[in-house]
Parts: C-alpha cells; structure tokens; sequence
C-alpha cells in the first residue's frame, strides 16, 4: 500500500482543528497508508531579526531533514511553488506511484517558512494559493486535499 507522510512544523491545538484532522486522517487509511509527523517551532524572540529567523529555520530544516523518509518523492508547500488543481496534484499523486516510488511526502513549514537546505531536497515545490493562510488551517486544506487526491484517482463520488 502506498504510504503518506505530511510533516509539519508546529502543532494543532484547537479541538475544531484537531477534529478535522483526525477525519481526514481516517477518510486517508482508506487509500493508503497515512503517516502525520509533528514537529516543534524553534522559538523565537517577539520581533526576531534576519539572522535569528535564519538560525531557526536552519535547526527546524535539520528536524526535518532527519525526519524525511528513504526513498520518499518529497513535496515542500511554499508560496513560491506551482499552483495546481484538484485534479492535477492528482495525477501529480498517480505519476509519482507509478515511477515506482512507494512513498511521498508533504511538508508544511514553520510561520517563517522553510530552510533553503530542505526547499533543494524538494522533487516537488506547490503552492496552495498566493494568499496566506493560518498554519494550522493549511494542515487541514493540505489533509483535505490530499483525501480528494486520493478519491479522484480511485474513482470514488466525493470530488465533485
């Protein structure tokens, strides 16, 4: 069974958030085997300069990096990357398990966004929308996606 993994840099605390993450993360096990790595937001001072932001970025891409699985296709969101439809990251999805890679990953970033090192690592950089959006909201639009992803390429009525 295909195997997805989303990483991301900080964690859910609402119960709302925590409720719809949980939904997809069932509706996924459906189609393949889902995996959800959390990882912590270094901390930074309330109004951090360029350099301190750079440090934290550095040691959350280590975390990352140490955390990425072998062999994995590996997609990072960031506001630079391509946009894409419903449909087209679902063909994204299906070309990926058909080079014969039994794994993909999605890494969500920390509110100052991704380390250069791991943005190289990249096979892949998509954007979800040129505007920007809670970090924890993206993680669900990022799960909900990922689930309609998987029912178009299964054929399934949920995508409209």
């Amino acid at each position: 069974m295909f195997e997805l993994t989303l990483i991301t840099v900080g964690k859910l605390k609402e119960p709302f958030y925590l409720a719809a993450a949980e939904e997809y993360r069932k509706r996924l096990g459906g189609y393949c085997q889902f995996r959800l790595v959390e990882l912590p937001e270094h901390r930074l001072p309330e109004s951090p300069s360029p350099a301190e932001i750079a440090a934290g970025l550095e040691r959350e891409g280590q975390q990352i990096l140490a955390k990425l699985p072998k062999g994995v296709w590996f997609c990072v969101l960031t506001p630079e990357g391509k946009l894409l439809s419903s449909e087209a990251l679902a063909e994204k999805l299906s070309q990926v398990k058909l080079s014969g890679k039994s794994s993909a990953c999605f890494l969500i970033g920390s509110s100052y966004g991704i380390a250069p090192q791991v943005k190289a690592k990249a096979d892949f950089r998509l954007s979800m929308s040129p505007m920007t959006f809670p970090h924890h909201l993206a993680r669900i639009m990022v799960l909900e996606q990922l689930y309609r992803a998987e029912s178009i390429q299964a054929g399934s009525k949920y995508h409209k």
